[in-house]
């Protein structure tokens, strides 16, 4: 009897979870679905819309009247190069935090996490003074510089967490042999936490790429990446709902295929250390 409940509580558990997935991909599919329709089609009912010709009119009109692959390299500059920076800053960082803490070393670690927390329009008005001064404002620099620190909290609390899991006994055995400090982290850390780092790198790009707000602020045309290219379709009358669902989902095409392939990866290094 026993077994036949936990097998139907199996069942019911599954079932949950496929609907909660559906239901977070429901409106995902939907543009997706939608960006194959007319504009005509489009505001129609859901039964008509999708009884309605499949056509690729709007993707045609979106290449047409916008560069996809310009903002698709700005996104792709903007989103590695950000990672890249960040990983050179937050290797050494965690390191120092993992294997020589000082007293405040959690304090710290708490405080940087903390600043993820405070609203980012709260900053928008000195940080837009501070590009404009420094001549930043729509170039690639700039966003690489702001989305290295708005992520960097991250980076270095992700990398803390795998560097904690490597015994210190290793470390030692290789200052023993003479290992300087800079063969000690490039040669003996890092190939040791490779899975953890590329985690990390993973997350970081997926976050980098969907970053919308500071994107939107501090580009225009010359650096704009994806986020600015579905922006340039929306509107408050709601005319382009077919060329919006198709500049959206060739903005998210690639971090979709990106996030299927490696969500092994992700969830592997999301989970890493969670479990003892």
């Amino acid at each position: 009897m026993s077994r036949n409940v936990s097998q139907t509580r199996v069942t019911l558990v599954t079932i949950a979870a496929w609907t909660v997935g559906f239901l977070i991909f429901f409106p995902i599919l939907w543009t997706i679905l939608m960006s194959f329709k007319t504009e005509g089609d489009a505001i129609k009912t859901p039964i008509e819309m999708l009884t309605s010709p499949w056509t690729m009119e709007s993707y045609h009109e979106v290449q047409e009247r916008s560069d996809y692959f310009r903002h698709f390299w700005n996104s792709v500059v903007i989103s590695l190069g950000s990672t890249l920076v960040a990983l050179i800053i937050a290797i050494p960082a965690a390191w120092s935090m993992a294997f020589v803490p000082g007293k405040r070393t959690k304090d710290l670690l708490m405080w940087m996490l903390s600043t993820k927390m405070m609203p980012a329009v709260g900053v928008l008005v000195p940080m837009y003074l501070m590009f404009r001064d420094f001549g930043l404002l729509d170039s690639r620099l700039g966003l690489v510089g702001v989305l290295t620190l708005i992520n960097l909290p991250i980076v270095v609390w992700m990398l803390y967490t795998y560097f904690k899991e490597i015994p210190g006994e290793i470390l030692e055995a290789a200052r023993m042999d003479g290992a300087s400090l800079r063969s000690e982290i490039l040669y003996v850390l890092t190939p040791m936490a490779v899975p953890g780092i590329a985690s990390t790198m993973l997350l970081n790009v997926i976050l980098a790429w969907n970053e919308a707000f500071w994107t939107l602020q501090l580009t225009t045309s010359k650096a704009a990446p994806l986020t600015q290219f579905i922006a340039s379709y929306s509107s408050p009358e709601g005319l382009f709902y077919a060329k919006l669902s198709a500049a959206s989902t060739m903005a998210i095409a690639p971090i979709l295929i990106l996030g299927w392939f490696s969500q092994k990866q992700l969830v592997r290094g999301l989970t890493f250390g969670a479990v003892k």
